[in-house]
């Protein structure tokens, strides 16, 4: 392989490995029954006049499968981290005892349970847009780099290098949807 087609290789590799970083981030957001840190990390809490996101005003954490618990590290936000998580629309009744803030995590119903699997079905099909739009790019670059002398052969082999990427990629994101499916649809 030529200087160029590693690299092209290499660019593309990275921005597939991104693409599943960032799917596992979005299918961690989906809300599986239990509970998890992870569920509250779009909260963001008034807190000394500016808006600053709840795991820097304290900590968070899950004893137990259904309580995710809110420890504010200053008393005085415990109010503002409360009105938060309320405004925050994400279907929870957090109960303040003063110290912190406990938040019971309902179960869901079968329904529920349809909607954020296909939601996530969503979030997989959007990596997977994503992973054939990256894999033209490529192979757009090898065609360009063809068109300035690049032997044919080597662009062929540049081209399925960047296919078995993105079916290695596909797979990954079959992997991590069926998982999700999985904890979401367990009871």
């Amino acid at each position: 392989m030529s200087q160029d087609t590693q690299a092209i290789y290499a660019q593309t590799k990275k921005q597939m490995e991104s693409t599943i970083k960032h799917l596992e981030r979005e299918l961690l957001h989906i809300r599986a029954g239990k509970a998890n840190p992870s569920m509250l990390d779009n909260v963001k809490v008034e807190s000394y006049g500016t808006l600053m996101p709840l795991n820097q005003v304290s900590s968070i954490s899950t004893p137990d499968a259904r309580t995710i618990v809110v420890q504010p590290w200053d008393k005085n936000n415990i109010e503002p981290i409360e009105k938060a998580i309320m405004s925050a629309n994400l279907g929870f009744n957090p109960q303040n005892d003063g110290a912190l803030i406990r938040i019971t995590v309902p179960a869901l119903t079968e329904e529920r349970r349809k909607d954020l699997v296909k939601q996530a079905k969503e979030v997989a099909e959007t990596a997977r847009v994503s992973l054939r739009t990256i894999r033209k790019s490529g192979n757009d670059m090898t065609k360009k780099l063809e068109k300035e002398g690049l032997p044919e052969d080597e662009a062929k082999r540049l081209e399925n290098d960047i296919q078995k990427l993105t079916q290695e990629f596909g797979e990954n994101i079959d992997t991590f949807l069926e998982a999700k499916e999985k904890d979401i649809m367990t009871v």
